[in-house]
């Protein structure tokens, strides 16, 4: 699958892990095939399961302000997650969901060909930088694997929970603008 549209038809068919049995509609990804940026997300939730597009209920709204502010807009970018359909109850994904998945989501990064990828809250941060990375004490580090800069930061959705984060998802935010100002 060289194509995002021969990708997304094969996902969309996808039953190689229980989450496909419960899905509404696969939420594949959105956004630039020519972004320098790509964000990745944990997996969707109930709004974007019902309308199988990424990061469109509340942190999706955050997420757009977060952009904003970094003079960004979500046009410019590329939007994925782990897994491409909803975790019952909004539930972490299982190791065996995300590894089921996390195939799509290499062949999206190998089409889109981003220089930045920021992994949004602990579970993508897992599964792209290092297994035992701790969001707390390990976000905002840049980290350089093969042609792409990566960095975590929180998840909007933890941003909504505890507004105590926002500050320093600021500051991630700030060097994440940087790096997308020297790669231009």
């Amino acid at each position: 699958m060289s194509n995002i549209d021969e990708l997304k038809l094969y996902v969309n068919n996808c039953n190689r892990c229980r989450l496909s049995q419960r899905r509404k509609n696969v939420v594949f990804g959105e956004g630039n095939l020519n972004a320098k940026l790509m964000l990745i997300g944990e997996g969707p939730g109930e709004e974007e399961d019902n309308t199988g597009r990424p990061f469109v209920g509340k942190a999706g709204k955050l997420l757009d302000k977060m952009l904003e502010t970094i003079n960004i807009k979500r046009e410019e970018v590329y939007i994925a997650n782990i897994v491409k359909c909803r975790p019952p109850n909004n539930r972490i994904p299982f190791e065996d969901e995300a590894r089921s998945c996390i195939v799509y989501l290499r062949k999206q990064v190998a089409i889109v060909k981003p220089k930045i990828i920021v992994c949004l809250g602990s579970t993508a941060a897992r599964y792209v930088i290092n297994e035992n990375i701790k969001i707390t004490k390990d976000r905002g580090i840049w980290y350089k694997k093969g042609d792409f800069y990566i960095i975590a930061t929180f998840h909007p959705a933890a941003l909504l929970r505890d507004e105590n984060k926002k500050k320093l998802a600021w500051e991630d935010l700030k060097k994440i603008k940087a790096m997308y100002e020297t790669l231009s």
